[in-house]
């Protein structure tokens, strides 16, 4: 076994492996680009090594800066992780040749696997399903929107060395086959490096769902179950959960052992994912095969009680698998979210800024798993991808790690940046989700206009109003002892409050009891218990001897509670002060129509306008590059530029202007 192995990697999986490294006693050896020189990944391992600029091309990217830090800390193996170089075969290759163990597959097998276009050919050769579609490299839009027309719409065009979401569109007719050609090309050759582009049968309301496989270098492969990836955003995952509620055994199996079927063909050597659309009667096509770690592998953990690092390295140093296929588990269920810095209520754009408060919730030993790369007072830079955490649950059933997840988003507290937070829990109570019934349309259908605060209706706002007026009787009783009052004056205090909540006011009585108070409104009474001290976060008690868990923040005059993804700002007033309040007049907010403002912080990329020009309604105006991700800013109408304020090459802030119209 290997003494000390380095990790080619950063943030989350970094840490991940870590920490199964060191479980097996083996040191680990962490690189870090500038802007990482004090994140988490490089406290956990025994040595650390400084490879470059912040940019991952300048860094994580640098093949040459991996292989010196090898040679410099005497590394015998290299754990790539996910994304940077861990599908690129020639670094695979150069690796071995410096006679270090890349713990992942053979370089034959990525670049087998890793070009979309020779990778269906190969899935067809070894028997597995395939999606009708023209698997050669298309080379001009015309030629794209003859091949879609013979198809038939609607067509998916993809770039050949795609992956995540980029280089990837659906089209419907001729004119946006055109367009989708010519942007998948540009966002691959950024992206990838390689623009050839294919075209296959989109197949309607399909299910994303992928099988776990496992390899050795004695041919040896076991399939651990499926994952289903469905609910996705702009083609990146949001959640996953395993096992599928879609599958039944027969189509789980037989899409396994077509995984296998695959691998087996590739001579595959490590953990792999093969993917597959499923359509509505269960018929499902190969998509394609990720060479390496998933984003998702904690699910499967869960539920099969394997520990997927350790088999990848176990498997690199030549072991056999410990497991047979009949000896594959299947407990219980999970489900990830993945806890990004990113906006929701911004159309979910990224956000950047320091940590300034990070608690996950609680870790549980087979229930609730975190897994982080950052901690409280780090940064989330922009140079890399938004991802904070994967939160996972497990239960005995789909419904048990439901509501694990759910209370598990109501005790995590991120603050300084946003974070997708509030849709997590959101999904988490969606009656399609609840109910299984959802594809990778979900998003498009249920958030056709983004993801807005009307989507979090809280079912019990009572509870929500009751805590704020709870913090407000504690801020009061604390007042009251500290300014050397005698309780015999508590009459200037009262127990009557009046809790303003956007357009409701709710008229409460709190009658303190023991442990808390009776909560009285309109004719009903409540109980709200609690421990609760000043400057908590985490508000936990009961309601109405029901276990209840809030976050609580006082924001100047004003308590800010977060439950199931709702976030209520409330005052908690004298009757007579609400009134008053009612009387004042509402403050316009400055009208900014006539700019353009970056919506999030990033880098300008392009500006493709001028000062006098006239845009239509739809024209792209910027485009800004943040996390790894283009964002493309056009038009909502007619307009004449009348100053540009931003030039190419400017790092923006939030809400920073870029153009001024006449």
């Amino acid at each position: 076994m290997f003494k000390k192995i380095l990790v080619a990697n950063r943030g989350e999986i970094a840490c991940r492996v870590i920490r199964t490294a060191r479980r097996m006693g083996i040191r680990t050896v962490a690189v870090y680009s500038d802007a990482d020189r004090n994140a988490r990944h490089v406290e956990l391992a025994d040595e650390a090594v400084p490879i470059g600029p912040a940019p991952s091309r300048e860094s994580y990217l640098r093949e040459d800066a991996i292989v010196e830090a090898c040679r410099l800390t005497r590394a015998q193996a290299v754990h790539p992780g996910y994304g940077f170089l861990s599908e690129n075969a020639a670094f695979c290759e150069r690796i071995e040749r410096e006679g270090i163990v890349f713990i992942g597959p053979k370089a034959h097998s990525m670049r087998a696997m890793g070009d979309k276009i020779s990778s269906k050919k190969l899935a067809l050769a070894a028997g597995v399903n395939t999606i009708p579609g023209h698997n050669d490299a298309i080379e001009t839009a015309s030629e794209a929107v003859r091949i879609a027309a013979a198809i038939g719409y609607p067509v998916m065009i993809k770039a050949s060395a795609g992956g995540g979401g980029k280089g990837l569109r659906v089209a419907s007719d001729d004119a946006a086959c055109a367009q989708a050609w010519e942007s998948c090309r540009n966002e691959a050759r950024n992206a990838f490096g390689d623009e050839r582009v294919f075209i296959e049968k989109y197949v309607e309301q399909p299910r994303h769902i992928e099988i776990q496989v496992l390899g050795d270098a004695h041919g040896n492969l076991v399939y651990l179950w499926e994952r289903e990836c469905s609910i996705q955003r702009r083609h990146q995952k949001v959640l996953e959960e395993a096992p599928s509620s879609f599958l039944d055994e027969k189509t789980r199996h037989a899409m396994g052992r077509q995984a296998v079927a695959l691998a087996r063909a590739v001579n595959y050597q490590s953990a792999g994912t093969v993917e597959f659309v499923v359509s509505r009667d269960r018929s499902f096509y190969f998509l394609e095969m990720n060479t390496r770690l998933q984003v998702e592998h904690p699910v499967t953990e869960m539920i099969t009680g394997l520990d997927l690092v350790e088999l990848m390295i176990r498997a690199a140093a030549g072991e056999r698998l410990p497991l047979a296929q009949e000896d594959v588990r299947l407990e219980g269920w999970a489900i990830e979210c993945r806890i990004n810095a990113e906006d929701p209520l911004r159309n979910f754009l990224p956000s950047t800024g320091r940590l300034v408060r990070y608690l996950p919730p609680p870790e549980a030993e087979g229930a609730v798993r975190v897994d982080t790369g950052v901690q409280e007072g780090g940064e989330i830079p922009v140079h890399y991808d938004p991802m904070i955490a994967k939160l996972i649950a497990h239960g005995a059933s789909r419904s048990q790690a439901i509501t694990r997840m759910r209370d598990a988003l109501n005790a995590f507290v991120i603050r300084g940046v946003s974070s997708n937070i509030a849709f997590q829990a959101a999904l988490m109570q969606h009656p399609r989700f609840l109910a299984g019934d959802f594809d990778t349309g979900f998003m498009n259908e249920e958030y056709p206009e983004g993801f807005s605060a009307a989507a979090l209706v809280h079912d019990d706002p009572l509870l929500l109003a009751a805590v704020a007026a709870f913090a407000r009787r504690r801020y009061i009783d604390r007042a009251v002892r500290t300014s050397g009052q005698l309780h015999g004056h508590g009459r200037k205090v009262g127990n009557e409050w009046t809790v303003l909540m956007g357009d409701r006011s709710y008229a409460l009585t709190l009658d303190p009891i023991d442990g808390g108070y009776a909560v009285m409104h309109d004719g009903q009474t409540c109980e709200l218990k609690s421990a609760w001290r000043l400057g908590e976060f985490l508000f936990r008690g009961t309601w109405n001897g029901e276990p209840v868990c809030l976050q609580l923040e006082r924001i100047g005059l004003r308590y800010r509670v977060c439950h199931w993804g709702t976030q209520a700002d409330m005052m908690v007033v004298s009757a007579r002060a609400a009134h008053l309040l009612s009387l004042m007049p509402d403050k316009p907010a400055p009208d900014l129509s006539r700019f353009l403002l970056s919506p999030m912080p990033g880098l300008l990329t392009e500006v493709p306008v001028r000062v006098g020009q006239e845009v239509k309604a739809g024209e792209k105006l910027a485009a800004i590059e943040a996390m790894k991700m283009e964002n493309i800013l056009k038009a909502e109408r007619d307009c004449t530029v009348a100053e540009v304020m931003a030039k190419r090459g400017d790092n923006l802030a939030v809400d920073q202007p870029i153009l001024r119209f006449a």
